[in-house]
């Protein structure tokens, strides 16, 4: 009886470790399926919408544009941010960090001081000879900024033959030479002028009408820069017609149109006007004018005219103009003048603010067309003395 008990014993054992070994198969079967499937149950987390509700919920924690407080980008001092013991960052000047002695002066210019300059290794440096301080300061005048908008300054004549075209042109030069600005030089003359013959102007045929004719098409500054000739200065020339019986249709209308564009486009706009002051232009380029510039040849008649077109500016509501006008008496003969230019200095004086003595120069003799580098020294000194005048009357009217 125990051999039986024995084996049944046995087998219930046996049953009992194969039961084991099916459970423990089992547990490992279904670990190695969870591991797995891991990967794919990760990315579904990622995609649920579980994740899905957290994320639109930072999204809406973050302050919304409306919702910011708008910050000023603009330099203030810390006391204006209430803490007046802190510097701000624009009190970090170079004036203030820069130590004045370890600078390293310009080149200077003059005979004297570049040789200094030169023979020490440029270790010595006492600066620019006189000449070149003075020619400094004379272009710091003429580039001073002019508030406003386009400034037109006519150069009247009642005499031919006595420098107007050449006044313009050397003044228009020298405001070029030195400025930033753009400036213009029209030719209005109602007879054929001569103004763009004083510029070099290489394989250049427009003029005025052509202005005239596209006035209310213009767009930009290219449209009038394929109509005027530009010297070496950066001075633009607005020519008048070639033809003479097209250019006695120039009249007040169309000047009134040029005007109209050039005063868009530039900041200065010199009028060469027709001899005499009675003429079909003569009344817009008054009435237009913020400056005025007579031109006096140095002999008795020529003298006496243009103190008479003083009068009659006076006397034609245009008095303010008269004196604060600049009177030029030009020199257009070689040698000394027969009038004594003190006594003429003198009574111009009288009538207008200011008067400026152009000399006589060969370059210019000649009629042909005027280089501004080219000109003596004393003439273009006198041609910047006048610019830096006129640019000086008109900052004081716009002030």
């Amino acid at each position: 009886m125990a051999a039986p008990a024995a084996r049944t014993d046995v087998a219930a054992e046996a049953a009992a470790a194969a039961a084991f070994i099916a459970k423990a198969q089992a547990d490992l079967d279904s670990g190695r399926g969870s591991r797995r499937s891991s990967p794919s149950a990760s990315l579904a987390s990622k995609e649920s919408p579980a994740v899905d509700a957290s994320k639109d919920k930072a999204v809406a924690a973050r302050p919304t544009r409306a919702n910011r407080t708008e910050v000023q980008l603009a330099a203030k001092r810390l006391d204006d941010l209430g803490d007046s013991s802190r510097e701000s960052a624009d009190l970090l000047t170079a004036d203030r960090l820069l130590d004045p002695h370890r600078l390293q002066k310009p080149e200077p210019e003059g005979a004297w001081s570049h040789f200094l300059y030169t023979i020490s290794g440029r270790r010595i440096n006492i600066g620019d000879g006189r000449r070149a301080r003075e020619r400094k300061a004379l272009s710091a005048r003429i580039a001073a900024p002019i508030v406003g908008g386009a400034r037109f300054v006519p150069v009247l004549s009642r005499k031919g033959g006595v420098g107007k075209t050449t006044v313009t042109t050397l003044l228009g030069m020298a405001l070029a030479d030195a400025r930033d600005d753009r400036v213009i030089a029209v030719d209005a003359n109602p007879d054929r002028g001569t103004l763009a013959e004083r510029v070099v102007r290489p394989h250049h045929n427009k003029s005025v009408r052509d202005l005239v004719r596209i006035h209310d098409q213009v767009r930009g500054y290219h449209d009038i820069s394929a109509i005027v000739a530009r010297d070496a200065t950066r001075l633009d020339v607005l020519a008048s017609d070639s033809d003479p019986r097209i250019a006695e249709a120039f009249s007040d209308s169309d000047y009134r149109d040029v005007a109209g564009v050039a005063a868009h486009y530039y900041s200065l706009v010199l009028t060469d006007t027709g001899t005499g002051i009675v003429h079909s232009v003569m009344s817009a380029t008054l009435d237009l004018a913020d400056q005025l510039v007579i031109v006096s040849g140095l002999s008795v008649d020529e003298a006496r005219l243009a103190s008479e077109t003083l009068t009659w500016l006076e006397s034609n509501g245009y008095a303010e103009q008269a004196r604060e006008a600049v009177v030029v008496l030009n020199q257009s003969t070689p040698g000394a003048p027969l009038v004594r230019l003190n006594e003429l200095e003198s009574h111009f004086r009288t009538r207008a603010k200011h008067v400026v003595r152009m000399p006589y120069d060969a370059h210019i003799a000649g009629g042909g067309t005027i280089v501004f580098a080219n000109l003596q020294p004393e003439t273009r000194v006198a041609a910047r003395e006048l610019a830096a005048l006129l640019v000086e009357g008109l900052r004081a009217k716009g002030a």
